[in-house]
């Protein structure tokens, strides 16, 4: 008997077909976003949930998720919205899908960088609302990125390869870590002991941190105020690791020149005041919405759940 795996949003066309064939999904083709009763529900009888970081468990619905599942397999990198404490107490595996998301990760933060400091989100509304009347040379200028600072917080698999894509723009690669990286791995990057000894080097900063409690608002009025003038800040980690109130009050005041944002705290309904500026570049959440990527990431979670249900650990457990 094939395990029941509840998918509980649409995932590409490859990844169900893989399901269909190795297991008992139970899909979602109108993509709905179920809430956390329905979700509980559902998973009667199911050995399996396939989530993606849309739904919560937080402790109260593990502890009402029927005995029968036995394992949490993300369709995400991020699995700050699985409670890993109440997991292990229930004896649930949890996984997730690293590696996959880093080379389309790091293209959206190059994007959101070239979108926030070539001010593109004001040209391209121009031109579609013909607002766009001549050239002039003080016309819709921006900043350069090529030969600035580059700071990264958080040098991972994602930092990493961000790292290798800014050195195209001939930038310097200034880092913080919670451990420095190989000289290998740096590749002539500068390292920082903390964020306070990072920020007054970046032209540009890049936030690659994992949401966790000790990152949560790390990007904060006093971080802020350790940077350039006119810096450049882009985010496309998690929504968390920003203190909205401290980047807005930045970004009104001309501290900050920028923002590129692809990830927000309480999104969709994000702060009001983002879509009432002009100079941030604002992002749907979609870091890792290319077809090669959430393909990988769905034979990813699948290799996941064939390892566990073929008596191995699997590759990707963090609970």
């Amino acid at each position: 008997m094939k395990p029941v795996v509840l998918v509980t949003r649409k995932l590409p066309d490859a990844v169900e077909t893989r399901l269909q064939r190795d297991y008992q999904p139970i899909l979602n083709p109108t993509d709905t976003l179920y809430t956390s009763e329905q979700i509980i529900e559902m998973a009667d009888g199911a050995a399996a949930i396939l989530p993606c970081h849309t739904e919560k468990f937080t402790s109260d619905v593990i502890s009402r998720l029927p005995e029968s599942v036995k394992i949490i397999a993300n369709f995400s990198v991020g699995y700050d919205h699985v409670d890993t404490s109440a997991a292990k107490e229930h004896g649930l595996v949890v996984t997730n899908t690293p590696d996959v998301l880093s080379d389309a990760t790091a293209e959206l933060t190059i994007m959101l960088m070239l979108g926030a400091a070539r001010r593109a989100s004001e040209g391209e509304r121009l031109v579609r609302t013909r607002e766009w009347k001549d050239w002039s040379p003080s016309f819709m200028v921006g900043v350069q990125m090529t030969g600035k600072r580059l700071g990264i917080v958080g040098f991972g698999r994602v930092g990493q390869v961000v790292a290798q894509r800014a050195r195209a723009f001939d930038m310097t690669i200034h880092y913080h870590n919670r451990h420095r990286a190989e000289p290998g791995i740096e590749q002539g990057a500068i390292y920082h002991e903390t964020v306070e000894e990072l920020m007054p080097h970046c032209d540009f900063l890049a936030l690659h941190c994992v949401a966790s409690p000790e990152t949560t608002g790390l990007l904060n009025a006093e971080r802020i105020s350790l940077l350039p003038d006119g810096a450049v800040v882009v985010n496309a980690s998690r929504g968390a690791v920003i203190d909205d109130a401290a980047l807005i009050d930045a970004l009104k005041s001309g501290k900050l020149y920028a923002a590129g944002l692809d990830v927000f705290n309480n999104e969709p309904d994000i702060d009001p005041a983002y879509r009432e500026l002009t100079n941030v570049f604002l992002m749907p959440h979609i870091g890792s919405a290319t077809k090669e990527t959430r393909d990988a990431m769905g034979f990813r979670a699948l290799d996941n759940l064939d390892a566990y249900f073929g008596g191995q650990e699997p590759g990707d457990r963090v609970a």
